[in-house]
């Protein structure tokens, strides 16, 4: 073979790569943007936000108390960062939608017919399990922390702190969520089967609470919420996995855009 035909075969090579890269690139920037656009929308009304965030937890709190600063710079600090994560969270649909884009070409044509409902279920899976998190967990957990301090402990949250907190559990609800969808793609894949998983049932059970313990606070009632809408999520992604199988129908890939 000569030169010109090993560099234009090295090109040949080199040029998809490149344009997966630049794709990717392409694909990141929008999504950078989307949630920067947001975030300009939100600021101004960061302060609002955060009382809407933590109205579960004043409507909580012991007569008497009341949340304060331990930072100079916390009241406009907690403020701004409630509204840059709620810019992500509100963006969710936007990313996911860039990252569809991008792997979409190299899936096959009854997968693509799949992963739509697939995307459109994992955006409202993940918004339910915050709305989850803020309408039953929240109120839950936050009447049950004043109940067991030791007498003589003046209870007086930290907003800060509080809002590190409700973060967590509105990001740890959000993924525990999408236990269908990561269950029914582990067996689509042919990762594992319905029936290997249906044996494992028990260990996944303890896993489940074993999650809740390591991604909520100490205290058992979050742990439980946590824990038994994860446990209910997989019988459900087990359940719908027996129903639609995509890879029993495979074809091509498309190179649909």
């Amino acid at each position: 073979m000569s030169d010109s035909q090993e560099n234009k075969s090295s090109q040949d090579k080199e040029m998809p790569l490149l344009a997966h890269l630049v794709e990717l690139r392409t694909r990141l920037v929008k999504a950078v943007v989307t949630i920067l656009i947001i975030f300009l929308g939100l600021i101004y009304f960061a302060n609002d936000l955060y009382l809407i965030v933590a109205k579960p937890l004043m409507a909580a709190l012991p007569e008497g108390s009341e949340m304060v600063s331990t930072s100079v710079i916390a009241p406009f600090f907690t403020p701004f960062k409630l509204a840059l994560v709620l810019s992500f969270f509100i963006a969710i649909p936007v990313v996911l939608h860039q990252i569809w884009a991008f792997v979409s070409p190299a899936l096959y044509q009854n997968e693509r017919r799949f992963a739509i409902p697939l995307l459109i279920s994992s955006v409202f899976l993940f918004y339910g399990g915050m709305v989850f998190c803020y309408f039953v967990v929240f109120p839950l957990m936050f009447e049950f922390f004043p109940s067991v301090i030791p007498e003589g402990i003046r209870y007086i949250p930290d907003m800060s702190d509080s809002l590190n907190i409700m973060l967590k559990l509105f990001f740890a609800f959000g993924v525990a969520f999408e236990v269908p969808i990561a269950t029914m793609l582990l067996i689509w894949s042919g990762t594992t089967t319905v029936q290997s998983l249906k044996e494992k049932r028990p260990y996944i059970v303890v896993g489940a609470f074993v999650v809740g313990m390591l991604l909520t606070p100490p205290d058992a009632i979050s742990q439980t919420l946590l824990a038994l809408p994860m446990w209910l999520l997989f019988e459900l992604g087990l359940l719908f996995s027996t129903w639609f199988n995509p890879s029993t129908a495979r074809s091509t890939p498309t190179n649909e855009a």
